[in-house]
């Protein structure tokens, strides 16, 4: 009996996806809800599992390939033995034989290619090419396998020992070079909506940005001060995060014009607080929520960006993940940035950008002393927040990250 191997549900906007990679091969014996293959959306990457456990007989989409929802992949059956293929009309063109070492070469190549796991597309170039699949490892696919594109950049290069066809036919697509100085690499699915994106808030939105400067002593000393007790009470460290999307939150609710979005010719207000918090990735930034972030502790919100940071670096995070946002915040700080001015993640009006903290010195009560300071970068769609609303809902947050108390009392 052969089941479908089907794309599932993308989720909410998310029409189709693209073939990041096949984690198993034809012939393969899997168990149910062994993952299969890795599917790239403009949001996320998330891995199709078996249906059922048997064997991968076919499969009707390779690495690159656009699939739509409940587009079928492969097939699956569970009575095969290991080694079966499905049965293929026999309408292949006949090669010539081939003989002495050519024949002895093409058949170390497959027996090589075979030692090491590769999707179908790969394993076809390292036979066809007569490629050393050990010598290419390990690659750029997930836990080091071999992907298209690695194979396609080792015939890109001039021939070398591990070639034992003759010269290798020039490449129509995948990454090119130009004497090992250049390399032209195909952008991803996740990478294209970003830079869409990027460019469409831009162009739609009229962008402002407005700055401001935080002393961070009060925080910094209340890290030192409660570390100890709060990671024994809640088994994860206390952050700056955390203090930001509290801060953040009581200027949203103060100014609700800051939580809101524009629909066609409506102002839509947000009376719930869903606050996205910018992850760098390998694949790009990606935004998971938090969501009803007005209703967790900071405990509940440093647990949660912990969660969400290894998500992103395993590429775990789910569309559920990713969707929801009326605010986000954007901490350059982390890679070392001084000042930016952040884009707006739409259909979002509002986003804050944290940057690196510095000690230098500042005027206070007419004295100069040195203290950690941060500059603070709230950007803002102009057509919907005024500048008097963008301008004190940074104060807002500067007074609630020098002086936490505001946070108790509103």
């Amino acid at each position: 009996m052969a089941t479908e191997i089907k794309v599932p549900a993308l989720g909410e906007s998310v029409s189709e996806a693209s073939i990041a990679s096949w984690l198993k091969n034809v012939g393969d014996m899997v168990e149910a809800d062994e993952a299969l293959v890795e599917l790239e959306t403009d949001k996320v990457t998330l891995e199709v599992p078996a249906p059922t456990a048997g064997v991968i007989v076919s499969v009707s989409a390779e690495e690159g390939d656009t699939v739509l929802p409940d587009a079928i992949l492969g097939m699956i059956d569970e009575t095969a033995e290991a080694g079966a293929r499905a049965a293929i009309p026999d309408a292949t063109p006949t090669e010539p034989p081939v003989s002495g070492d050519i024949a002895t070469a093409s058949k170390a190549s497959e027996a090589n290619a075979s030692a090491v796991p590769q999707s179908p597309a790969v394993a076809k170039l390292v036979s066809e090419h007569g490629l050393d699949a050990e010598s290419l490892l390990p690659g750029s696919g997930k836990d080091g396998r071999l992907t298209k594109g690695d194979v396609l950049h080792a015939l890109s290069k001039p021939a070398q020992s591990t070639v034992v066809t003759p010269p290798e036919p020039a490449v129509k697509s995948g990454p090119r070079s130009n004497g090992d100085r250049e390399e032209r690499v195909k952008m991803s699915r996740l990478r294209l909506t970003i830079a869409s994106r990027l460019k469409e808030a831009q162009n739609t939105a009229a962008m402002l940005t407005t700055f401001n400067e935080v002393d961070m002593s009060t925080i910094i000393s209340m890290r030192k001060r409660y570390q100890d007790d709060f990671v024994k009470r809640n088994e994860v460290k206390l952050g700056f995060m955390s203090f930001f999307v509290k801060a953040s939150i009581a200027a949203l609710k103060e100014l609700p014009a800051i939580n809101a979005e524009i629909d066609g010719d409506d102002i839509v207000y947000k009376n719930y607080y869903n606050i996205g918090v910018a992850v760098g990735t390998p694949n790009g930034l990606v935004v998971p929520v938090l969501k009803d972030a007005d209703t967790l502790s900071m405990a509940d919100i440093e647990k949660k960006i912990g969660e969400f940071g290894k998500q992103a670096r395993d590429g775990k995070l789910s569309i559920a993940d990713m969707t929801g946002g009326t605010f986000t915040i954007s901490n350059g700080g982390i890679y070392g940035s001084m000042l930016s001015t952040p884009i707006l993640n739409r259909p979002q009006s509002a986003i804050l950008g944290m940057h690196n903290i510095i000690e230098r010195p500042v005027a206070v009560d007419g004295n100069v002393v040195v203290r950690p300071m941060m500059y603070l970068a709230l950007s803002y769609d102009h057509r919907i927040i005024d500048g008097r609303e963008a301008v004190t809902a940074l104060v807002r947050i500067k007074q609630a990250l020098e002086d936490p108390g505001w946070l108790l009392i509103g």
